[in-house]
Order: C-alpha cells, then sequence, then structure tokens
C-alpha cells in the first residue's frame, strides 16, 4: 500500500470497513475477492485496521470463518468510516463540479466552431 496515495489508503481502508460491517464474517479470501485485490494486501489492510484500533477480531462459532473468529467494526472504527464517508463525498463533490465545467467549455467550444 506504500504506493498509494492518502485518499486511496483512505478509501481502501473505507471499503474493506464496509465490507466488514456488511458481512463481519467474511474469511480474508473472500474480501479480496469482492475488492479485486490480493489476499496479502487485504490481511495487511486488516492488520493495520486492528492496529489503528478500527476492527477487531471477535470469537463467533457459526462463522464460516475455519478459525471461528468474525471482523467487527469498533466505536471507533464506526466513526472513522463516518469521517472518510464525509471526506470521500466531498471530493467526489468537486470532481462532478470540475467535470461539470469542462463539460460545458467543451459545448461552447462546439458550438462556437459550428458558427
Amino acid at each position: 500500500m506504500s504506493r498509494l496515495n492518502n485518499n486511496q489508503k483512505e478509501e481502501r481502508a473505507y471499503q474493506v470497513m464496509q465490507l466488514v460491517e456488511a458481512n463481519p464474517d467474511l474469511t480474508q479470501r473472500e474480501l479480496a475477492k469482492q475488492l479485486g485485490i490480493s489476499l496479502g494486501l487485504v490481511n495487511y489492510c486488516i492488520k493495520a485496521l486492528i492496529d489503528v484500533g478500527f476492527i477487531k477480531m471477535q470469537s463467533f462459532v457459526k462463522s464460516k470463518n475455519k478459525f471461528g473468529y468474525v471482523y467487527v467494526l469498533t466505536p471507533k472504527g464506526i466513526a472513522e468510516k463516518a469521517l472518510i464517508t464525509e471526506s470521500f463525498l466531498s471530493r467526489k463533490i468537486e470532481e462532478y463540479k470540475a467535470l461539470k465545467e469542462e463539460i460545458e467549455k467543451l459545448k461552447q467550444s462546439i458550438n462556437e466552431h459550428k458558427t
């Protein structure tokens, strides 16, 4: 993950937390498949999220995971996910505004060349 910028790392952490919150007993292999990333990267990300206290492993006998645990968002993780969501939304709104402006300029340019 060292080649990723902070926004990309934040987005990856958000994606993992979102999947874990929706389906706590996903295995790391299933997380990797759903995210389209390597198992090693999922493992690294999960460990990092555990280290900062956003996710914890919890024993759960009925887990489909052969080791009998599930991943659970902590209250700190839920709060962080909300902050990341807000940050992500702000970035996407800015990107949308810039794209909309670029589209308008291109339309103007086309119209000017037609006359």
